[in-house]
């Protein structure tokens, strides 16, 4: 991709000179109502992401649905969510319907789709978050549309994204994406709930501070997803540490993509997050990583030489919590509970447990080895 410019404009999503290379996230509220697939509506998004390709733009499809799809067939309670197994069994039917829904709708337009399924763990591991993107990069290489969904059928509850949106901006970076967008049952971000009387929406976000996530609500407004503002902020933060733009729209209208881009005849109509920083590819998988192994809590010097671009050294750790190795990924957060950094331990929870307070000096004698100097290097480490 030779893409440089910044997205400035909703409008800016449709032209190929700012945006590449586009993942489209598709909520399972839009695919599915009453058990059955919006065929018409979904044969007009693939309509959309034809007209996409044609002028110029790669793209890739993170699919929800799978679980709504398989409990339907199935004839499963609660959507298929009643249990573990119940997702899970749903969703190993679900995704061989899903798969061919997509095949069939992009085959119409000449198009070759290409499923992969992915776990927390598949883009949380290093090499394997590699390999994820290597098949990536073939496939749209190969002229193929990837659609990606979580891979239900064997996930638990602890090891699973939980949400689709999170999914969509970690394949983004994976995928070195210009931009996500997420066709969600909402026009964007509003100021305060959307129910509430005199709700505004955003249309522009320049980094999502603590002012922004207080505007989020956790619920999903059909109540299949299992998102909400939450879950897509949280994705906003991600694609904004790979610099890379994430669009909030909404996808029940007809032509979903020329609405939110302004293409439909009217003005456009969402919520943009543009990126105000971009860690290197390391960093960003690191500070986008949902789940980490363990907690440094250091001390208020410790917090302003971190936030100034030092290492984490081991005189200004106070408290270690959580059972790590080195190499392993933590977090970094202050007396007060706040996340400071995500960064990768130069030394397993035992020995941070040993030299916690210790100046380097004497580090030597208490392993009983040369040490590092850092336990946490700043260039293994990222800022929240």
């Amino acid at each position: 991709m030779a893409v440089s410019n910044p997205l400035t404009s909703l409008v800016d999503l449709a032209d190929p000179r700012i945006v590449s290379r586009l993942v489209i996230k598709v909520g399972s509220s839009l695919l599915v109502a009453r058990g059955a697939v919006r065929r018409q509506w979904l044969a007009g998004l693939v309509a959309e992401i034809a007209q996409a390709r044609a002028r110029g733009q790669e793209v890739i499809i993170v699919s929800s649905g799978a679980i709504a799809l398989g409990a339907s067939r199935l004839g499963l309670e609660k959507g298929g969510r009643g249990s573990l197994a119940d997702a899970q069994a749903a969703a190993a039917v679900g995704q061989i319907l899903l798969s061919g829904l997509w095949s069939d709708l992009l085959a119409e337009h000449g198009a070759t789709a290409a499923q992969l399924l992915l776990t927390l763990d598949d883009l949380e591991d290093r090499r394997r978050y590699l390999n994820a993107t290597a098949t990536l990069m073939r496939l749209l290489d190969a002229g193929a549309v990837p659609v990606v969904n979580e891979n239900d059928s064997v996930a638990t509850q602890e090891i699973r994204f939980g949400d689709n949106d999170r999914l969509a901006a970690r394949v983004a970076q994976a995928a070195k994406a210009d931009a996500v967008l997420l066709l969600s049952d909402v026009d964007g971000l509003y100021d305060r709930n959307p129910r509430e009387p005199g709700a505004t929406l955003v249309p522009l976000v320049s980094g999502v501070s603590a002012d922004v996530q207080a505007m989020a609500s956790a619920d999903s407004g059909s109540g299949m997803g299992s998102g909400g503002m939450t879950s897509k902020l949280q994705a906003a933060q991600i694609a904004e540490l790979a610099g890379i733009a994430l669009v909030i729209a909404n996808g029940t209208h007809d032509r979903p993509i020329a609405r939110a881009t302004g293409h439909a005849g009217g003005e456009a109509i969402g919520t943009l997050f543009q990126p105000g920083r971009k860690a290197g590819a390391r960093k960003a998988w690191l500070g986008g990583r949902l789940r980490l192994r363990g907690a440094l809590i250091v001390d208020a010097g410790a917090a302003e030489a971190l936030r100034g671009g030092s290492s984490l050294l081991a005189a200004g750790i106070a408290e270690i919590e959580g059972e790590f190795g080195r190499g392993d990924p933590v977090a970094i957060r202050d007396c007060e509970g706040r996340v400071i950094a995500h960064g990768l331990a130069e030394y397993d929870a035992a020995e941070c447990a040993a030299l916690r307070g210790k100046q380097s000096s004497e580090h030597a004698a208490i392993l009983g080895y040369a040490p590092r100097r850092a336990v946490v290097h700043r260039d293994q480490l990222v800022l929240k």
